[in-house]
């Protein structure tokens, strides 16, 4: 039992190390390709007309602050069209109705459009709109989001290749710094939207649309199929097919879009349940026909290990049940140890490091060491994350079926005024399991750590610490949540 348990633990790290190996190859192909700018073949003549889309529900703290950065845009306004797509059931409604309506006295080309019947949510919602948008080109803004007034100008231009179909601006956080977990989440984004993005597009491989602040050439959507609510991740759906029928897709770095990201641990919880579960989703639709394609056996190899990332957190929920019992066999004392463990500690944890640290090397060239003390959270917050993200993996496996659950946003800038308000939110947060589940867990490999103490044994301590310190995280920052006195905003909605 003793060598049966050390080679599942082996087996783990190995599967793990796969992963880390990946993202090594993805900092190797950012630092060969990053210079590459993409560039527009040409300029436009004349501007195209531009349709933006505005899909929200329920968005009652910040429907008000997107229509007034969306009126700010610096693009002719006889080559513009706004459509606020509201599936609201609530106070939205009327904000959202009057802020159009303010559009419109400006002479603003702008549509209120609500259902009352959800069906596919927000991609049903952009399906249903793009039916009378006016634009050749539609650029998507999800409602915690605050274009900056060029974006459109920095970006239209790359259209005039008429084989790009799609082009995504990177996303920036205009609440970066609020607290804790914003500042991990903005590592973690920076990570994806830097180095996974530009390495991706750069080097000929498949990468997608990221759901907002970017633009769709309204052709490209067509021939791909159209916008399909099978999945939670509609964006990442389309882009593949749409790619898989030929079309080019531009990631242009240089140009960001800023957004809010979710100050609440429920909030972030729910945002990940929807992108992991939809990832294995689309995962489970594409990758029969991305190997069936006539694309290169590496881009094939890479989009697999792509749409297959999130079952890490299976690996990671496996390695918490083998660890207590993953005793180091007599014959692999000393150097033998070392030769098994410290290559897989490198390609399962040391790559993480080297991720995201690269990542704020090229965006914070003068401040990137004042993000490296939240390193250590953020691999902790990724073991405290294997829960609910591997919950959301085993459904979408077994085809359970889920609405689209959104993430909450209370118009929360810097400013530490906001910390109260986004507390008083009417929402109320969904109450699950998980929290117990992942506060049991803290404290199992809290005890395990005693032990380990207890022995001497403070290598163990070390490497093992992580694991306490993710589940109480995530357990303690939502079980809070569940007090009288904060409870909040929901990531409820489910039809």
């Amino acid at each position: 039992m003793e060598w049966f348990w050390y080679s599942c633990y082996i087996a783990v790290l190995i599967g793990l190390s796969g992963y880390g190996f990946h993202r090594l190859t993805i900092i190797y192909l950012y630092l060969k390709h990053s210079r590459k700018q993409p560039e527009p073949l040409k300029m436009f003549e004349e501007l195209p007309v531009i349709t933006v889309q505005l899909p929200m529900y329920n968005e009652l703290y910040v429907a008000e602050r997107l229509l007034e950065s969306v009126s700010k845009l610096d693009y002719p306004k006889d080559k513009l069209q706004i459509q606020v797509l509201d599936d609201s059931t609530d106070e939205t409604i009327q904000i959202a109705s009057a802020a159009v309506q303010k559009l419109v006295d400006q002479g603003f080309d702008a549509e209120y459009v609500h259902r009352t019947d959800r069906t596919g949510f927000k991609a049903g919602a952009l399906e249903n709109g793009t039916k009378t948008a006016k634009g050749d080109f539609l650029f998507i803004l999800d409602a915690d989001f605050v274009p900056n007034p060029d974006v459109l100008m920095k970006t239209i231009h790359h259209f005039t290749d008429e084989k790009v179909g799609m082009i995504q601006t990177r996303w920036e956080h205009i609440n970066r710094d609020f607290n804790l977990l914003t500042r991990v989440q903005a590592l973690f984004l920076d990570g994806h939207l830097e180095l996974e993005q530009t390495a991706r597009n750069r080097s000929g491989r498949f990468f997608t649309f990221n759901g907002t602040a970017g633009m769709w050439r309204k052709q490209c959507i067509e021939d791909a199929g159209g916008w399909d609510h099978d999945t939670l991740t509609e964006d990442m759906d389309l882009s593949y097919r749409a790619q898989l029928k030929g079309w080019r897709f531009v990631f242009i770095n240089r140009v960001s879009t800023p957004a809010e990201l979710p100050v609440d641990m429920d909030g972030f919880k729910s945002q990940q349940h929807r992108w992991t579960k939809g990832s294995i989703q689309v995962c489970k639709k594409v990758l029969p026909a991305i190997w069936k394609s006539k694309a290169p056996f590496y881009v094939k190899m890479e989009a697999t290990v792509h749409l297959t990332a999130n079952f890490a957190y299976l690996l990671l929920i496996a390695l918490c049940f083998i660890l207590p019992n993953a005793v180091e066999p007599a014959a692999l004392k000393g150097w033998g140890f070392i030769l098994i463990n410290l290559p897989i500690f490198f390609f399962a944890s040391a790559s993480v490091i080297f991720f995201y640290l690269t990542s704020q090397l090229a965006l914070r060239p003068g401040t990137w060491y004042k993000e490296i003390i939240y390193l250590p959270l953020l691999l902790a917050l990724g073991i405290g994350m294997s829960i609910n993200n591997a919950r959301a993996v085993m459904e979408a496996i077994f085809n359970h079926e889920s609405g689209f659950v959104r993430t909450p946003k209370y118009g929360i800038n810097q400013k530490k005024e906001d910390a109260g308000s986004w507390k008083k939110s009417r929402y109320k947060a969904l109450k699950n399991i998980n929290p117990i589940i992942e506060f049991a867990f803290g404290l199992f490999f809290t005890a395990i750590i005693v032990d380990k103490v207890t022995k001497g044994d403070f290598l163990s301590v070390v490497l093992l610490l992580p694991f306490p310190v993710g589940f109480f995280y995530t357990s303690v920052s939502s079980l809070l949540r569940l007090l009288p006195e904060t409870q909040n905003e929901t990531v409820e909605v489910k039809d």
